[in-house]
Formats: C-alpha cells, structure tokens, sequence
C-alpha cells in the first residue's frame, strides 16, 4: 500500500502515540521499525485534595493533537504518507462525559488515584474492584468539569452518559462522536470487565449500581477502529490499533511466547509474564490481564506492579540529591554500600505482594556519615528490591518456567539498576536500544493489521541489538542462580524497614 503521484509509489509510515502517565509522545515508523519523527508534551496532573489525581480531558486532547502534527512535520512527511494509526494508553484512567454534546461530566480520574483504597483493601486485594468503586463515587466526588451534579445524573437517567478510558476517550473525539469502543487489554485492566468471561462483569456493575449501557463496545486490539475525522488531520487515517500501555510494551518487546517477561520500569514498575491461552488466578495480587486478542487468538498475562518507581527517583531529584538523573548510576557506584541506609518506596502504598495501601515511604538507617551518593543507593537499591519481591511472587504463583526476561521504561536506562536487578533474579536480564516500547507495541499491531509488516517473526527481526546484564560471577548468557550472597543482609535490614513502614496511615 502506498500514495501514488505521477507513477512514483511514495514511501508510507506508521503513526504511534503513547499517553502515558507524564508525557504523550509520538513516533512515526519507518519499514525497519527505525523512528522517522517524534513529538512529546508534558502531561499536567491535578491534585484537587490529598489522594486525588486528576487530568483535564481536553487538555489531553490537545496535546494528543499537537504531538501527531509535530511527529509528521518531525519527519518531514506528509499525512497522507500515513498509513495507520496505533494508540497506546496508561490504563484504568477514566472519565464519563454527554454522549449527545461530548462535553466530559468531570477531569480523568487517574489510575493513581487513592480515593477507593480503603475499599480496595477491605474488598479484595487484588485491586480489581479499585475502578468499580471510583466510577461508582466519581459523579459525587470528583470536580465537576462543565455541568452540574443534577445535569450527570439526569443523563445516566436518559442513556446519555457514557464511560471511557482515555483510548475510547480519543477514539470518541478523533472519529468525531461515531466510535465509543475500547480494545479487550484496556478493558481487561479496568477491574470491571470479566477476564475469563471476556465481557464487562454485570456482577460488579450490579454490585455498585452502575448500568451496563455506559460501557463501550470492546473490541479486538487489531481492530480497524475507523479512520480520523478529516476535519483533524486534513486526511482520513486508519485507526488500526487499541491498546493498554503494559501490554503494547509486551508487544513491542515481542515477547509473544510463554514464559517471556517484561518488566516496564517507568513512573511505576509494571512486570507481566505471557501466561498463553489461560489467565491466571492470584491470591498475592498478581493479576490477570487480557495481553492482545489478534483475530481468534487470545493472550493472557499475569502482572505486578510497584507504583513508585520513577516517582522516587524524581522526588530525590527535587530534593537536589543530584541534578541529572543520569548521575544516579555512578553516584551509587561511587560507594561500597548504602551506609546502612533503607529506603522504602510507598508514596502510593505498597503493592503486591503486600498490598498495603496505608503504607508509607521512608528513609531508615540515617547516621551523620551518611551521605548523597549513599542516599541515592539506598533509593536505586530499593527499585532493584521490589523488582525481587514481584519476580518471586510472580514464580511462586504463576509456576511457569521463565524463558525470558526484557526490561524497558526509562528508570531501564540505569545500570545500577539493571545490574542489581539481574544479581538478584540471578538471571540474565535484556535491555533494548529504545526504550520506549510501548509506542512501538502500537505500532506493530497497526502495521500487522495493514499488511505493512507480514508476520511476528518479520517483527522479531526487527528489533535493535539488547544490552545483555548477567549476574555477578556468571560467564554464561542464559545464567541462572541464586541470589548473591554479599546482598542477602542488606535486603533483610530493607525487608524490615518495610514491615515497619507498613499500616503507618490511619482512618482519620
């Protein structure tokens, strides 16, 4: 496929926007997966209230806008050289707006959002009543955006309230009010829609008196959405893929077999492990999340995540313990140990295995000879530490033999990190070139679907040469072992300064 102008066949791309938790961006892709162009713009959170986070939906629309016409002029193409478009987005992020006006009842409610936690906690661990409980207090607590309290409820009486999360939110705006669907791996990460069922649980609807009408029409993850509205872009582009950010960094790191592993180290940690045809069943909070469905087939993970991984990292950087966060690594490596020093990374609570939502961050281990690169190790140690804890509970459960392990997000970039990490898997962990994977899991699912790329295994290919990191003492690729000796007391001093930091919050 292609445009054609004066018989000379114009070369096309693929357009990929990630809407992630502080940034969209925007790549377009070349034949060889190679970036052509790329946009990016901040991504404003509100914090109306303590333990509230909120965005303004038409903010985001705007800078979902802006980052598409400065990817394409980034490039130095046209939009008609586009061939299609692939969206990713952060997940369990929603709002609820007029069906008839497309004017949102009030901002997205962010999937960090702690105004249901003490639910969360006492319901089921696992969090996946976490959005039930949001959407079922949202149109009473949340700020209005446009309209009143009154005018919300009367159009949930009249069917014209309608929910999304940011994909059916864009997919509604782009195609000018005509599309209201989502794909099954966003909705699958929404906590009401029946992973083993594959279809919104009327259960959990019926439990928080939410009607069924409100939800979207959920869709294969290769669907062909539609195309944008004209009136957007000045061409029509096809709307060839859906997807929830974890799963489209899975897809982009190809790991399409089972017992392959990706872990997304970003604002939070995500690590998802292809569980193949089945979704699993956790009793530690792991849980089990629809990865793509792609025709017939369906993929199922099973996911951990830790909420502060890069938000600790930008908190210590606001603390002035240093002023480029790619000084982390050699300021960690500039000493021997943390000095003694824990550092408990819970400004959104803990998460499995723990699960505790009243937990609290903390530094433990303070002494006058403590000092910035000490600090610094103590928070990169702690990274590496929850990425422990999540891997482990991840074997235990799922029983699955790893095959492999890929890491991305930006937090990846860190050696330390990635070092530490693979001394305690004692395994061998891969780093992409790029590390924005999400984009690209977009990308491929919209590209396969348009016949730009043929197969998975054309796609494998295409992936950029990996830094390898293996575990101290090991020579072999594929190593395996057990934890490094010289780090089992300072993970048992960490265990505890963990206990410790749990149930810290109380009802008020």
């Amino acid at each position: 496929m292609g445009s054609q102008r004066n018989g000379f066949k114009k070369e096309t791309f693929i357009l990929s926007v990630d809407v992630g938790t502080t940034s969209i961006r925007c790549h377009v892709y070349d034949k060889e997966a190679k970036i052509r162009g790329s946009c990016t713009t901040k991504v404003v959170l509100l914090y109306p209230e303590v333990g509230r986070v909120e965005m303004d939906p038409d903010a985001l629309w705007k800078g979902f806008i802006d980052v598409v016409k400065g990817a394409v002029q980034d490039a130095g193409v046209q939009m008609r050289q586009i061939e299609a478009l692939g969206i990713s987005t952060q997940r369990g992020t929603f709002t609820t707006w007029d069906k008839k006006t497309g004017v949102p009842f009030h901002n997205f409610i962010s999937w960090q959002d702690q105004r249901a936690a003490d639910l969360v906690k006492s319901w089921n661990r696992s969090c996946t009543m976490k959005v039930s409980c949001i959407i079922s207090t949202a149109l009473s607590r949340s700020q209005p955006h446009h309209v009143s309290l009154f005018q919300v409820r009367q159009a949930v009486a009249e069917g014209n309230c309608v929910f999304g999360t940011i994909d059916t939110w864009l997919l509604f705006k782009l195609t000018k009010g005509h599309v209201h669907a989502t794909d099954f791996s966003n909705a699958s990460s929404t906590g009401i829609f029946d992973s083993y069922q594959m279809c919104w649980s009327g259960f959990l609807c019926s439990l928080v008196s939410l009607p069924l009408s409100i939800f979207p029409t959920v869709e294969n993850t290769g669907h062909d959405f539609g195309s944008t509205d004209v009136s957007i872009f000045g061409v029509s582009i096809p709307i060839m893929s859906v997807m929830a950010d974890q799963q489209a960094a899975m897809f982009g790191e190809c790991c399409f077999d089972v017992g392959d592993v990706k872990i997304t180290m970003g604002t939070g940690t995500f690590m998802d492990i292809n569980t193949g045809s089945k979704p699993h069943t956790s009793v530690a909070g792991l849980y089990p999340l629809v990865g793509w469905k792609i025709g017939p087939e369906v993929v199922y993970l099973a996911e951990g995540n830790a909420a502060d991984t890069g938000t600790a990292i930008k908190w210590a950087q606001e603390l002035e313990l240093f002023s480029d966060v790619q000084e982390t690594s050699a300021m960690a490596y500039s000493v021997s140990d943390a000095d003694g020093v824990c550092f408990v990374p819970s400004f959104s609570g803990l998460q499995a295995p723990l699960n505790d939502p009243k937990a609290c961050a903390s530094l433990m281990g303070l002494k006058p000879s403590t000092t910035k690169s000490h600090l610094v190790r103590a928070i990169l140690e702690s990274v590496a530490f929850r990425n422990k804890q999540l891997y482990e509970t991840m074997l235990r459960e799922t029983r699955i033999p790893v095959t492999r392990i890929r890491v991305d997000g930006g937090v990846s970039a860190n050696d330390f990190v990635m070092q530490l990490t693979a001394d305690l898997f004692g395994r061998k962990v891969a780093r992409p070139q790029h590390h924005e994977m999400s984009c690209l899991g977009a990308a491929f699912v919209a590209g396969l679907g348009v016949g730009f790329w043929r197969t998975r295994e054309e796609l494998k290919k295409l992936q950029n040469t990996d830094e390898v990191f293996l575990p101290k003492g090991s020579s072999k690729e594929d190593a395996g072992g057990s934890l490094n000796r010289e780090y089992i007391p300072v993970l048992q001093s960490w265990e505890r300064a963990l206990r410790r930091s749990m149930n810290w919050y109380s009802k008020p």
